[in-house]
């Protein structure tokens, strides 16, 4: 039995497990603790992995040599590809999962990893020695050591869960709460307070007219989560299917809305504004006689469906009744009703990039407990903690990512410089660079990165090197390749296009919004036998990889320019140069604000909200810039 370790995780959720998995990978010894082994990695809302921008982070996971994606494929009953109308910088890649086989994929991804202990207990207080983390003390009373402690305690943390009037301690239904760990850490310094999610109830979908239900079935196609083509989606796929509310539902919540504990003052903590409780909708948008619900299969075998669009913490009878007047719903049986959870989230400004705490060296903060939801969220900064942490205890420079470099680096850059107000979802508008960051290219971005340093193995990064080295040789073919009008006006009329005048270049043929290479490989024998040439298992991707980089280079290279020059802002440091608070030439706000987030960069500065560009120039002029 070992004592001793390098890392200790606290919490295997989903952030949890991508920093075990992390920190073991770079030769870590590392312990990961968990209140429940049979419960790592619970999908604790809905069944689903990514969606509009949490897509691309799961790709970005992936590319870093993270698990999240491998276990989502291997445990995809559903899968879609959002956002296809928009550009290729709006795609989002989403999938159902099986939520047992996917928490059955995590414990294989555990088990399979070197240096990496499960010990199932409840962290009571975490050792803080001279000021710094030596390690924890769990229930049992067994004192487990390290250097580094990463909490990922999710929702558990002083959990409360709320059903009409009844409330329930605990961090999930049936799991215990949490308690201590909050106040330790106030007194350490940290700044604590309060957030509200919610889950909608989950039904059985044999009692379920279906036929009152309108279809949605997945795509059927290359897309996945991970580069790696080993891994396939291989479980039989499920549709999800759609019904509405009516008036007579809204009727029955609006009547009673005294018993929620969102408006009877139960609950005085934040909650999610852009996905709100069902009697959140019926108040915010009165004038709505319908909204759109979402029956989503929890697993490839079982009935059990999730309500996506009815969350709520009202009375279970109430929200029975509510259901029935939907007539897909007439005769709903629910397994559970919906519940609210309270819990407690540290702020995160008083965290460095690297996810470790300002105020206790050695201490590190992902997921929820940052005042995060969604479990793809939580991954990438779990992935992100997981790596630094192995680096403090190794003396290694810091490993951040930048806004221009990955949406895990807009996240954990908007959570340490903007702090949050409610609970922070990723959405592509928060990324100003998004068309750098797409889902397509994730492993081009950051692979070599992580292979650097160890995460990534070589086998990740000869896949990415030879599919990028045949994206690019396409391309140069189609650059190079010149058709001449009289072999393709015939087929181009025939698809409605205009003609050619007289011979151009493939890439510029390719550039007309209607043609693909497919169409024009149907007309062009070279380009045909090129693409018959590419890797069979990946040819697809490399096309669609091809048409992007080609349809879109214009807007991609502007991006990129843009994106340097806004660096130059993140290259001059700032860290250790002034006391803010005798800086008068800056805003009462400015002194208040630089001297509590204390920025890395004149760039993270210029980011804090109420930071204005005199304040931003007053920095420049006295750096001597």
């Amino acid at each position: 039995m070992r004592y001793n370790y390098d890392v200790i995780v606290i919490g295997a959720g989903h952030a949890g497990c991508e920093a075990a998995c992390a920190a073991s990978q770079l030769g870590a010894h590392t312990l990961l603790i968990t209140l429940d082994m049979n419960k790592i990695a619970q999908m604790s809302c809905n069944p689903a992995v990514g969606g509009i921008a949490k897509g691309q982070i799961v790709r970005e996971i992936d590319a870093l040599g993270g698990k999240m994606g491998i276990v989502t494929d291997e445990a995809s009953i559903q899968f879609r590809m959002l956002n296809r109308s928009k550009g290729p910088a709006m795609w989002s890649p989403r999938a159902q999962a099986d939520r047992m086989r996917f928490m059955e994929r995590w414990r294989h991804q555990l088990d399979l990893m070197p240096r990496l202990d499960l010990w199932q207990d409840m962290v009571t207080r975490i050792i803080v020695e001279q000021g710094r983390v030596g390690g924890v003390v769990t229930a049992l009373g067994v004192n487990f050591t390290a250097p580094a402690v990463i909490l990922t305690a999710g929702t558990f943390l002083n959990g409360l869960m709320h059903v009409g009037t009844h409330q329930q301690s605990g961090g999930r239904i049936s799991e215990p709460a949490s308690h201590g760990l909050t106040e330790q850490l106030q007194s350490l310094g940290l700044t604590a307070g309060r957030m509200k999610t919610g889950t909608p109830p989950r039904i059985n979908i044999a009692s379920v007219d279906l036929t009152q239900a309108v279809k949605q079935e997945g795509d059927d196609d290359f897309h996945k989560f991970s580069f790696l083509p080993t891994v396939q989606r291989t479980l039989r796929q499920q549709p999800c299917w759609i019904v509405h509310t009516n008036e007579q539902v809204h009727d029955v919540l609006r009547a009673a809305l005294p018993l929620s504990p969102l408006y009877n003052g139960q609950i005085t903590s934040i909650g999610p504004r852009y996905c709100p409780s069902i009697e959140t909708k019926i108040v915010t948008f009165a004038d709505k006689t319908s909204h759109q619900l979402f029956l989503e299969p929890e697993g490839e075998e079982t009935h059990e469906a999730y309500l996506n669009g009815f969350s709520s913490s009202l009375p279970w009878q109430v929200q029975v009744e509510a259901l029935q007047h939907i007539p897909a719903l007439r005769n709903v049986q629910l397994y559970r009703p919906g519940y609210a959870i309270e819990y407690d989230f540290f702020d995160p400004t008083q965290l460095y990039h690297t996810l470790e705490s300002k105020l206790v060296p050695g201490l590190f903060l992902a997921g929820q407990v940052n005042g995060t939801t969604g479990y793809e969220e939580a991954a990438g900064q779990g992935l992100v903690a997981g790596v630094n942490a192995v680096h403090k205890v190794g003396g290694k420079s810091p490993f951040t990512l930048a806004r221009d470099e990955a949406y895990i680096g807009v996240l954990i850059d908007d959570l340490v410089t903007k702090g949050v107000d409610e609970p922070y979802r990723m959405f592509t508008s928060r990324a100003e660079h998004r068309i750098l960051l797409r889902q397509d290219d994730a492993d081009r971005r950051l692979t070599p990165r992580a292979h650097k340093m160890g995460l990534a193995t070589a086998t990740r990064f000869d896949l990415m090197r030879a599919k990028w080295e045949q994206v690019d040789a396409l391309t140069a073919f189609m650059r190079d390749h010149s058709v001449r009008a009289a072999e393709v006006n015939g087929a181009l009329e025939a698809m409605g296009e205009s003609p050619l005048k007289q011979g151009c270049k493939l890439l510029d043929l390719l550039l007309r919004p209607q043609l693909d290479v497919a169409s024009l490989a149907a007309i062009v024998p070279a380009l045909r036998e090129r693409v018959d040439q590419l890797e069979a298992a990946r040819r697809d991707e490399i096309i669609e990889a091809t048409e992007i980089a080609a349809k879109y280079s214009g807007y991609i290279e502007r991006e990129a320019l843009i994106a340097a020059r806004l660096q130059r802002l993140d290259a001059v440091t700032l860290r250790g140069k002034f006391d803010y608070a005798a800086l008068h030439q800056l805003s009462t706000e400015a002194r208040q604000k630089l001297q509590r987030i204390d920025p890395e960069t004149v760039g993270q500065a210029s980011r804090i909200p109420g930071i204005s560009p005199s304040d931003i120039n007053i920095l420049l002029l006295l750096l001597g810039r």
